[in-house]
């Protein structure tokens, strides 16, 4: 890990420097230009969202989000596959292995997360805002396992289940361009490994033994990997309409413990939003997101199921979301914003077989002081 350890400072040292060197710009927006507009409902961007929108001189935002995630069946590349298709026709990579059969005998057929996050954000200066977010994470991955080395007889079904902290990522926004309705900022990041990779879990095999093992890369918690998250982020406004956009990008460093890292990523999003009041604004996104395959492999992680192997994960995909937000504007809960988000695949190219997203909802807080 010492690659990781010396790469991780002079990301770090990178931020930290560029900050400073932002909050010294000529061009500083002083205190009394910080965008009214925060304090309408779309004056922060779909809760799906994160890195949105800087924070004036001083000011803090805690938050909290809740995001549930559904995946079932099974897909290569566009198209569908039924299990028996899986059990048939898909070698297994770990075949010659003792105890491993020619194809894959163990299909996921269901999966749900549930992850909680938190997250604190921090005005520095008007141009400058610090951020830092972590979460708990909740996974369950229902299987179906067949009888022996072939064909197509059903077994039984089990469940694995894990849960705990994720990674916990720490970042700056830096505002480039805030004069007038257009406004744009750098988003850079870092990831730390803080959620778990050697989860285990009791399974059925196809010999209809239920050994305790490692579980695969998809049910683990974390990367295992410092990672670089930069980006930039633009949002725009005229009267009641809002919109913006962003691109990131996730940047594994090195090979974590256990001698692999996940696939880079490259995540495209943009929005559109109307003010209903200066409390109600309801609006709808775009998200793209293409992500490698895992680079290395977990030798601890083998088995007759598609998310044993490597290769078989990421891809590319498109989500169609629609959402809004409330923000109270007076009383007792004055600057607290309420927000609600919901999406549906529209696209999916996946390096599969994998299980493919059904839909995802997102419920945030967020409070302003």
């Amino acid at each position: 890990m010492n690659r990781n350890y010396s790469r991780l400072i002079l990301a770090a040292a990178a931020i930290w420097l560029i900050a400073p060197s932002a909050v010294a710009h000529p061009g500083a927006a002083p205190k009394s230009q910080h965008p009214k507009h925060n304090y309408t409902a779309s004056g922060h961007a779909p809760v799906g969202v994160m890195g949105d929108h800087l924070h004036g001189d001083g000011e803090w935002m805690v938050s909290y989000r809740f995001m549930r995630m559904e995946m079932a069946g099974s897909r290569d590349g566009t198209d569908t596959l039924s299990a028996d298709d899986i059990v048939t026709s898909v070698a297994n990579r770990f075949f010659g292995v003792p105890m491993q059969p020619p194809t894959l005998r163990v299909v996921p057929a269901e999966m749900a997360m549930d992850m909680h996050m938190v997250g604190l954000m921090y005005g520095l200066t008007d141009r400058v805002t610090l951020t830092a977010m972590t979460s708990f994470v909740t996974k369950d991955m229902d299987h179906i396992t067949f009888q022996g080395p072939v064909g197509t007889t059903e077994l039984g079904s089990f469940t694995t289940k894990t849960s705990g902290f994720g990674d916990t990522t720490l970042g700056a926004l830096i505002g480039v361009d805030r004069d007038g309705a257009d406004r744009w900022h750098l988003n850079l990041a870092i990831s730390l490994p803080t959620g778990s990779i050697d989860e285990t879990g009791t399974i059925l095999t196809p010999m209809n033994t239920r050994p305790t093992v490692r579980l695969p890369y998809a049910m683990q918690l974390g990367s295992g990997t410092f990672d670089i998250k930069p980006g930039i982020t633009y949002l725009g406004r005229s009267g009641d309409w809002s919109w913006g956009a962003q691109a990131l990008g996730t940047i594994r460093l090195d090979e974590n413990d256990e001698g692999y890292a996940l696939g880079d990523r490259i995540e495209g999003t943009a929005w559109l939003a109307y003010d209903l009041s200066r409390n109600l604004s309801v609006g709808t996104r775009v998200k793209a997101d293409s992500q490698g395959r895992i680079d290395g492999i977990d030798q601890a992680i083998i088995g007759p199921v598609q998310t044993a192997d490597p290769d078989n994960f990421g891809g590319e995909t498109a989500e169609l979301l629609f959402g809004a937000n409330y923000l109270f504007t007076n009383g007792p809960f004055a600057k607290n914003r309420l927000a609600i988000e919901a999406g549906l695949p529209v696209h999916r190219d996946l390096n599969g077989p994998q299980l493919e997203s059904d839909w995802t909802l997102t419920l945030g807080w967020q409070r302003a002081f």
